[in-house]
């Protein structure tokens, strides 16, 4: 295993998303901002007020510290207390046309070494979509690419991570989905490291290929002001997914990593609204019945 390996793969992530999202803005560039800290450092990268991206943030870092947080030993309690290192590229985009859908991407690099134990190393990640107006030709889009990229590792892998990503980006307290869903996966050493670490990198590039389309087939449809009402509230959702239930965000607050750029992930403006109910038979209340696990790609062959 080598770590310069890993982080060779993931700021050339971090190169390919930032470059294809300029790609569909007209002239807004994400701002680097290098930053260090007792555990590590990275560079966040944010785009702010572009024709296209209201915000946009794409954050690498690494790190290391003496004992893992609660956050990331939920699952894996016999690490609790074990020095670690991390490595890994997350991002958010917040679009500016309320037809354009938010979207989130994380790839991310873990290795432990308990007392009296071998090292142990696992990969992690994936990428969802939070459409407000949602349109299924968009869904259908990003979960073929997600399962295209899933392919050459096994049958099953696309419907397990699509599985995962709709349990994980669950928001309980709702009783709904955060969106439409994609992949999610964590714990990851079931093949060698080499083929984990591949899997990582196309993961992390298949999201471009994923989200751009439908940013380029949205970006200039006509909206008002009911549309960007409506998307500041929903907006709301992502806040409350994000600090409440978000293992990534926990695990970033409670390993003392870096708070501006952990809650990058914020939408720049958001609104709540007391008891909000979208009229009966609008565009609004269509959006209800996308916030519950769908197969979509058992759907488009049925």
């Amino acid at each position: 295993m080598q770590i310069e390996q890993v982080l060779a793969v993931l700021k050339n992530v971090q190169n390919h998303i930032c470059a294809e999202l300029e790609a569909e803005e007209n002239g807004a560039r994400f701002v680097p901002d290098a930053w260090s800290s007792a555990l590590g450092g990275g560079e966040s990268r944010v785009l702010k007020n572009g024709a296209v991206f209201e915000q946009a943030g794409v954050n690498f870092s690494h790190v290391k510290g003496q004992a893992l947080p609660a956050a990331a030993t939920e699952r894996r309690p016999e690490l609790a207390g074990a020095p670690f290192e991390a490595a890994g590229v997350s991002l958010v985009i917040h679009p500016r046309n309320p037809y354009v859908p938010t979207s989130h991407a994380n790839v991310r690099f873990f290795t432990a070494r308990p007392a009296g134990r071998e090292p142990v190393w696992w990969f992690g990640g994936g990428f969802d979509l939070t459409p407000f107006y949602p349109f299924d030709e968009d869904i259908l889009h990003w979960h073929r690419t997600a399962q295209a990229v899933c392919q050459p590792y096994g049958e099953g892998v696309y419907a397990e991570f699509k599985h995962w990503c709709d349990e994980y980006f669950y928001l309980k307290h709702r009783g709904e989905t955060r969106g439409v869903g994609g992949l999610f996966f964590d714990d990851l050493n079931r093949w060698d490291f080499e083929r984990s670490l591949n899997f990582l990198n196309e993961v992390g590039h298949a999201y471009a290929a994923a989200y751009r389309p439908i940013v380029a087939r949205r970006k200039n449809t006509a909206y008002g002001e009911r549309e960007r009402q409506f998307q500041l509230y929903r907006r709301g959702r992502y806040v409350e997914f994000n600090l409440v239930w978000d293992r990534g965000t926990l695990f970033g607050l409670q390993s003392g990593g870096r708070t501006e750029s952990i809650l990058m992930s914020m939408p720049p403006l958001v609104r709540f609204e007391y008891q909000y109910r979208p009229e009966a038979g609008s565009p609004e209340e269509k959006l209800n019945a996308y916030l519950q696990a769908r197969d979509w790609l058992g759907l488009e062959r049925g």
